[in-house]
């Protein structure tokens, strides 16, 4: 039971983390594979192998059902900015409401429309027009992602607006939707949808070779996850890199907060590990090496950053410095796992078993990851709902605690059982999955997979 003595704002709060945590699990996974499934196509018409087919009728069964969870907690979500959130509307509406509109109208409908020939139109379109339908939902997927992350990066990094009577009217929408932190935001989503759909590719294909199934489209599979983790998790280092001095240039209490650093100074040491002491301001049992935060930062190692002690308004340090280190810390797991993968490949053809079970274990490695991130991007803006410009506190409803409190435990025992059935089908579909048995003069062609 939720205890009524919480603060209702911090209920809402709650139960909107809840929300998006659960929501931005599919996105996350359908934007990527979109491609995937389209790298997929485009092998099997430059080839003619059905193995490639093959795991494309696997992997669109994943993408539909991702896509339909997606869905229906999108429109869940949706409700609190009316029951929890009146004030973000009321305040920023004239931007927010023409961006998600834009998202629905040009990106939605695309998605919705044209996975329904690539689930069910091959044998009644051309392999052209089933291709075509293809790009289109994996571009439309992407165009989510660009309308989404757009009001997001505004949020945090408002851009190219007026106040007018207390409320924001956009004055150039190419300000608004290409704000000073877009571009980073949109790059590194993208790489971190990369990477959920590379290991979860991967790891569903080295389940299945564990089971025994070696079949051509399995190798594939997991061939194509391997790579393509071992090519992203380096350029996604990068990306995140510029990511991070941008935040220091526009958020500059949430980077403090990220790097733990209290005060500010010259010559900042790198905080590997700490406790955050928020009541007297100063990290215990600290592990750091000295200078290189200043060094990473602002590129000289007696460069000045500044500290927590700059700001009179500044995120929960804690949460944000915890969610920062297990998103790199499961960063490098993915190069190493990745890495170790594609060496394993390049030189024997097939996985060690226990190469196979790490890629297992690491599933869903991208989801913890994303979630990580999202909470440094969404604590690190605290307390303010758009930067600068609207708090967390003035947009919330009146909405008694105790009402906030029924309905999160609502959604939380939901989404906690659509998640665990989630799992599950993905596991049982990679069970029942028929291996191949290739003919002796021709390619092999897995009969279970488009049944």
């Amino acid at each position: 039971m939720i205890d009524h003595a919480i603060d209702p704002v911090a209920l809402a709060r709650i139960q909107f983390a809840a929300n998006i945590s659960f929501h931005i699990l599919f996105p996350t996974i359908t934007i990527a594979l979109g491609w995937v499934l389209l790298f997929f196509k485009l092998r099997f018409r430059a080839t003619g192998d059905e193995k490639w087919m093959a795991a494309y009728g696997f992997w669109v069964k994943v993408f539909a059902l991702s896509f339909a969870m997606g869905v229906v907690s999108g429109v869940t979500m949706s409700f609190q900015f009316g029951t929890n959130w009146p004030g973000y509307m009321n305040t920023v509406g004239n931007i927010a409401g023409p961006l998600l509109a834009y998202e629905v109208l040009t990106a939605f409908f695309l998605e919705a429309t044209f996975l329904a020939v690539m689930l069910f139109g091959r044998d009644r379109v051309s392999e052209r027009m089933h291709t075509l339908a293809t790009l289109l939902v994996a571009g439309g997927t992407t165009l989510s992602a660009f309308w989404i992350l757009a009001l997001n990066s505004w949020m945090q990094t408002p851009a190219g607006f007026e106040m007018v009577n207390g409320q924001a009217h956009a004055m150039d929408w190419w300000e608004v939707v290409f704000n000073p932190s877009f571009p980073y935001r949109l790059a590194h989503m993208l790489l971190a949808s990369g990477l959920t759909v590379a290991f979860l590719v991967a790891g569903l294909s080295a389940y299945q070779w564990l089971r025994g199934d070696r079949s051509p489209a399995v190798m594939a599979a997991l061939r194509t996850g391997v790579y393509l983790g071992a090519l992203l998790i380096p350029v996604q280092i990068a990306v995140g890199d510029l990511h991070g001095l941008n935040t220091l240039e526009h958020q500059p209490a949430k980077l403090a907060a990220m790097e733990g650093i209290w005060r500010t100074e010259n010559g900042a040491p790198a905080v590997l590990f700490a406790v955050p002491n928020e009541a007297a301001r100063r990290n215990d049992y600290e592990i750091a090496i000295p200078k290189l935060a200043s060094l990473y930062l602002v590129h000289d190692l007696d460069g000045q950053v500044q500290g927590l002690d700059r700001f009179a308004d500044h995120p929960p340090v804690r949460p944000v410095f915890y969610a920062f280190r297990v998103m790199v810390g499961v960063g490098l797991l993915m190069l190493l796992s990745s890495w170790l993968g594609a060496w394993q490949l390049m030189r024997r053809g097939e996985p060690a078993r226990w190469l196979a079970r790490g890629l297992v274990a690491m599933t869903f490695s991208g989801w913890v990851a994303v979630l990580a991130g999202w909470y440094v991007t969404e604590i690190g803006r605290q307390p303010w709902l758009v930067q600068g410009v609207l708090r967390t506190a003035d947009a919330a409803s009146a909405t008694p605690a105790p009402l906030i409190g029924l309905s999160l435990s609502m959604y939380l025992a939901l989404y906690l059982g659509l998640i665990l059935a989630y799992v599950s089908v993905l596991f049982h579909l990679a069970r029942r999955r028929k291996p191949v048995v290739a003919a002796a003069d021709a390619p092999a062609v897995d009969e279970g997979v488009g049944a």
